[in-house]
């Protein structure tokens, strides 16, 4: 008799807790998929027990979000422009606009150099221009390894 007790006992006890640890299970796959956003305080229940607001991911295929520099400034055009003047590929004054005539400019540095020409202006373009990184800010300027511009064409061959 006191097995069959024990028995019911066990089994009535099990029934309770089985929707306990579906919720848990539920819940941590839910937190799994999902951005918890925001925990807030139900006013109805003890500041111990928080209700969680959870709020799906949406999945966006293609939206590809641009980073990035995704146009240069005025100012670092007129510099390049500036430049290229100097250099001879470029005439006239410095616009600030990166125009057809700067790209192309840029285009054929980057063309005698035999670099790509799909990305204007290339950075190993703008390092032989004199218009590389600035390295003003070094923590470490004595010991840093920083290329400098190379002087003509022979330097380069």
């Amino acid at each position: 008799m006191r097995a069959i007790r024990a028995t019911v006992l066990i089994l009535s006890l099990s029934l309770l807790f089985v929707p306990v640890l579906e919720a848990k299970t539920a819940k941590k796959t839910a937190a799994s998929k999902a951005k918890i956003t925001k925990a807030s305080t139900s006013s109805k229940t003890s500041k111990s027990h928080k209700r969680v607001a959870v709020k799906l991911k949406k999945s966006k295929k293609g939206a590809w979000k641009k980073r990035g520099q995704q146009a240069i400034d005025d100012a670092r055009t007129r510099e390049i422009q500036t430049a290229l003047i100097r250099e001879g590929y470029l005439s006239g004054e410095p616009t600030g606009e990166m125009d057809a005539e700067t790209k192309e400019a840029l285009k054929k540095l980057q063309q005698e150099n035999n670099w790509q020409t799909k990305v204007i202006p290339d950075s190993r373009a703008l390092i032989k221009l004199g218009l590389g990184p600035s390295h003003e800010n070094l923590l470490n300027p004595e010991t840093a390894i920083v290329s400098t511009p190379a002087v003509g064409d022979a330097a380069r061959h």
